[in-house]
């Protein structure tokens, strides 16, 4: 295993039960990704590519193999200590935007941080400003319902980046939207992951957004393949 990679799958196998019978979606998987580095995993439907963004955040476990994520192997935690990493490290976007819709834009957006450890205040006020950086300050008292589909996105990837994660899992972001609004929603998720030095790892089906990552990775027959 290379030190200095910053995730490290190695032998990476996950089935389910479907139907009475076992569905193997992951069939000895090995990846390395560099800290920083942009990801795009393409695939058919069902190829397995949120079971894996499910194993690299610790939602899911492996059947077999290895998982490494910034130093840690999330096989060796349990439960709650993969509960506890998610919240500290991972942000998620998701395709369809799963903004809760009794808070509001601003306490959508200020909640992971909360449940890092922040206190209330200093998680408003970092939230604050990750809405103005994706142009939505005027809308932090709104309830996401009152938004377009695009600015629920925006809303959302404001939310994925509030707490500083390591890293940053899309799964389909664009999917739920036109194309001009999924390129714009991109753009910013692009932007805002480069900078701050995060690792983006993205599920997609959209091949021009696929060209933006730094590697593209095919899941074919339960491997990654370059």
């Amino acid at each position: 295993m290379d030190p200095s990679a910053f995730i490290t799958l190695k032998n990476l196998s996950k089935s389910y039960i479907e139907g009475g019978q076992s569905l193997q979606v992951l069939r000895g998987a090995d990846l390395q990704v560099a800290k920083g580095e942009f990801i795009a995993l393409v695939g058919a439907s069902g190829s397995g590519k949120s079971t894996l963004l499910n194993l690299l955040s610790g939602i899911d476990r492996a059947d077999e193999g290895e998982i490494w994520v910034g130093g840690r192997d999330l096989a060796a935690l349990d439960e709650g200590q993969r509960t506890l990493f998610r919240r500290q490290h991972i942000g998620f976007v998701f395709q369809f935007f799963n903004l809760l819709p009794t808070l509001t834009v601003l306490e959508n957006v200020a909640l992971p941080r909360e449940l890092a450890g922040a206190s209330a205040g200093e998680a408003a006020r970092h939230a604050a400003g990750l809405l103005a950086q994706v142009g939505l300050a005027e809308r932090a008292e709104t309830f996401p319902d009152r938004l377009s589909g695009g600015q629920q996105q925006r809303v959302a990837i404001a939310r994925a980046l509030v707490h500083s994660p390591q890293l940053v899992l899309a799964d389909e972001p664009t999917g739920n939207l036109d194309e001009e609004t999924g390129l714009q929603v991109m753009d910013l998720l692009e932007k805002l992951t480069r900078q701050a030095g995060n690792n983006l790892l993205m599920a997609t089906h959209n091949p021009e957004i696929a060209k933006r990552a730094d590697r593209i990775l095919h899941l074919r027959e339960g491997k990654l393949v370059e």
